[in-house]
């Protein structure tokens, strides 16, 4: 099973990152753009009895820094090919 882990920074933390892409996107002539947040996109194959609980255990514990991060996990579906 696919698990997607999105990773951010929390409201009122700093982002250099995103105030760089800004900056970028500003210098290439694209108006518009009053703010940037860039955060992480974590990308788990995993068995299907890995339970909700143990994901936000791994989150908690390695995938996000939990003192200036959030993250939200994503169970995807995954659509068997035709052949």
């Amino acid at each position: 099973m696919k698990v997607r882990i999105h990773v951010s920074l929390k409201p009122g933390v700093l982002d250099p990152q995103g105030r760089a892409i800004q900056h970028s996107l500003e210098g290439l002539g694209f108006s518009g753009v009053n703010e940037v947040r860039q955060g992480k996109l974590i990308e788990l194959d995993v068995d299907p009895a890995v339970t909700d609980d143990q994901l936000d255990e791994m989150c908690r514990k390695l995938l996000a820094n939990m003192v200036i991060e959030n993250y939200r996990i994503e169970r995807v579906a995954q659509v068997e090919s035709a052949q």
